[in-house]
C-alpha cells in the first residue's frame, strides 16, 4: 500500500483518520472547561450525543452519494463540514452554539468515514485492504497517547478554544496530498453505476428518524422522571422502524453473512465504548485516582488495538478470519467482565490496565476484520450503502447502550458519586455507588458475550473463507 502507485492516496487517507482521531481524543479533555466557561454544564452530555446523532444522517447520505458519484464528493464535503463545525464550536459564546458546532462536526464525520471505506473498496485490490484497515487502526495510536496531554496543555496555556480552532488548519495538507490520487483511482460512479440517479429520499427520511429517535432516547435516559417516558416512547417509535430499513434485512436476527457482520460490529463497538466511557469515573470516584492516572490506564490500548489490527492483516490469517473475530470477542468480553473487580480495594489498578490492553487487542481483531468482511461481501455498487449500514450500526449501538447504561447508572444512585470525596473508603457520605458501576459493566459484558455467538455467523454455510 506504500508502493508508488498507492503511496499518495494511502498517506492522504491515513492523515485524515489521524486528524479525526486526534480530535476525538482531544475534545474530551477540553470539554469540561468549555462547558464551564459557557455556563452550559447542564448541556454537557449533549455536546457528545449531538455528534453521534447527526453522524447517523451523514452516514446515510454518504453511502448513497458515494455509490452514485464516487467517494470524492462526500469526502471533500465531509472534511469541510467537520472543519466548519470545529470553528463554530471554537468561537461559540453560548453553549447551544457549541452543541450546534458538534452537530455539524457529526454530519462531516459521518460523510467522511463512509467515503473512506468506499475509497478502500474502489482504489485498492482485495489483497491490500486488510493492510489499509490496519493502517487506519494504527492512526489512533499516537493521538490516544499524546492527544489528551497535548489538549490539556493547550487548554491551560492558550485556552480551550484553540483545541478546536487549531485542527482545521491541519486539514489542508492531507487534502492536497490525497485529492489528485483519489481523482485518478476512485472518482466517478462505480462500474455499472448511474451518476444521474437521484438520492433515495425515503432512505434519507429513515436516517433523520433514526437520528431524532436516538437523540430522544439519549435525553430520556438522562432525565429519569415520569415525563421522560414521553420522549423515550417517541424515540423508540421513530428509531426502531427506521433502523430496520437502514440496516440489511435480517440484521437483528443475526442472519448469516452481511447482516451478522453489521450486527456484530455494533455490538462490539457499543459494549466497549460504554466500558471505556465509565472507567475513568470509576477509578476517580471509587479508587481515588487522579484524572491523569485514570486516563493513563487506557493509554496502552491504542498500541494493542493497532497490534490486533496488524495481526488480522497478515495474508496467512485470511482463512482464519472468522476465528480471529470470535477470539477477539472472547477477549473483549473477558476484559469488560473483569472491570468491576477493580471496585475491590485489594485489587491492584494496574491489573485493569493490562486487562483493557488485552481487550483492545481483541477490538483490533474484530473492528478491522468486520470492515474487511463487509467489503468482501459487497458488490462494487453496494459498497457505499453497506459501509453506511456498518457505521450506522456503530453509532446506533453507541447511543442506545449509553442511554441504557446511563439510565441504570442513575437509577442505582450513580449520580451521587463525588470526586471531592472519592476513594474506596468514601462510603455513602462520599457518594460511592459500586452497584451502579457494576450494572453498567454487566450490561456491556452481556452484549459482548452475545457477540461471541454472532461471530460464528459471519459467512454463509459452505462459503470458503479465502477471497474469491
Amino acid at each position: 500500500m506504500l508502493s508508488a502507485a498507492y503511496r499518495a492516496l494511502t498517506l492522504g487517507i491515513v492523515s485524515v483518520v489521524l486528524l479525526i482521531a486526534f480530535e476525538a481524543t482531544a475534545v474530551g479533555t477540553a470539554m469540561p472547561v468549555a462547558a464551564d466557561e459557557l455556563n452550559g454544564v447542564s448541556l454537557y452530555a449533549f455536546a457528545f450525543s449531538a455528534f453521534f446523532t447527526t453522524s447517523l444522517l451523514g452516514i446515510a447520505v454518504s453511502g448513497q452519494w458515494a455509490d452514485r458519484r464516487g467517494p470524492l464528493p462526500p469526502l471533500a464535503t465531509g472534511i469541510a463540514a467537520f472543519a466548519v463545525g470545529l470553528v463554530l464550536s471554537g468561537t461559540a459564546t453560548a453553549m447551544w452554539v457549541f452543541v450546534l458546532g458538534r452537530a455539524v462536526q457529526g454530519i462531516g464525520g459521518g460523510l467522511v468515514i463512509v467515503a473512506l471505506y468506499v475509497t478502500v473498496s474502489r482504489a485498492y485490490p482485495e489483497r491490500l485492504r486488510p493492510a489499509v484497515m490496519a493502517a487506519f487502526a494504527a492512526s489512533w495510536v499516537v493521538p490516544s497517547i499524546v492527544g489528551p496531554l497535548l489538549a490539556g496543555t493547550v487548554t491551560e496555556t492558550l485556552g480551550w478554544r484553540w483545541v478546536f480552532l487549531g485542527i482545521p488548519v491541519l486539514v489542508v495538507l492531507p487534502l492536497a496530498v490525497m485529492l489528485p490520487a483519489l481523482r485518478s483511482r476512485a472518482s466517478g460512479p462505480p462500474e455499472g453505476g448511474d451518476a444521474s440517479a437521484p438520492l433515495d429520499r425515503r432512505r434519507l427520511r429513515f436516517a433523520v428518524a433514526v437520528a431524532v429517535g436516538a437523540g430522544l432516547l439519549q435525553y430520556a435516559g438522562q432525565e429519569l422522571t415520569p415525563l421522560a417516558a414521553v420522549p423515550a416512547v417517541l424515540g423508540v417509535v421513530l428509531l426502531v422502524p427506521a433502523a430496520l430499513r437502514l440496516l440489511p434485512p435480517g440484521t437483528f436476527r443475526a442472519a448469516r453473512g452481511l447482516p451478522a457482520v453489521v450486527l456484530l460490529r455494533g455490538m462490539a463497538a457499543g459494549s466497549f465504548i460504554v466500558t471505556e466511557s465509565f472507567i475513568p469515573l470509576t477509578l476517580v470516584t471509587q479508587r481515588g485516582l487522579s484524572v491523569t492516572l485514570a486516563g493513563l490506564t487506557l493509554a496502552a490500548g491504542g498500541g494493542t488495538w493497532a497490534l490486533g489490527s496488524f495481526t488480522q492483516s497478515r495474508a496467512r490469517m485470511e482463512p482464519y478470519r472468522e476465528r480471529l473475530v470470535r477470539l477477539g470477542m472472547v477477549l473483549v468480553t473477558g476484559a469488560i467482565a473483569y472491570v468491576p473487580m477493580v471496585l475491590v480495594p485489594s485489587v491492584p489498578v494496574w491489573t485493569l490496565a493490562v486487562t483493557m490492553a488485552v481487550g483492545c487487542f481483541g477490538m483490533g481483531l474484530v473492528i478491522s476484520s468486520t470492515s474487511v468482511l463487509l467489503l468482501q461481501l459487497s458488490a462494487p455498487g453496494e459498497a457505499g450503502d453497506n459501509s453506511a449500514a456498518l457505521q450506522t450500526s456503530d453509532g446506533l449501538s453507541n447511543i442506545v447502550l449509553l442511554a441504557a447504561t446511563g439510565a441504570a447508572f442513575a437509577a442505582l444512585g450513580g449520580g451521587e458519586v463525588s470526586v471531592a470525596h472519592a476513594g474506596p473508603a468514601a462510603g455513602t457520605e462520599g457518594g460511592a455507588q459500586p452497584l451502579a458501576f457494576v450494572a453498567v459493566y454487566a450490561l456491556a459484558a452481556v452484549v459482548a458475550a452475545v457477540g461471541i455467538v454472532v461471530a460464528g455467523r459471519l459467512r454463509q454455510r459452505g462459503e470458503h473463507a479465502v477471497p474469491s
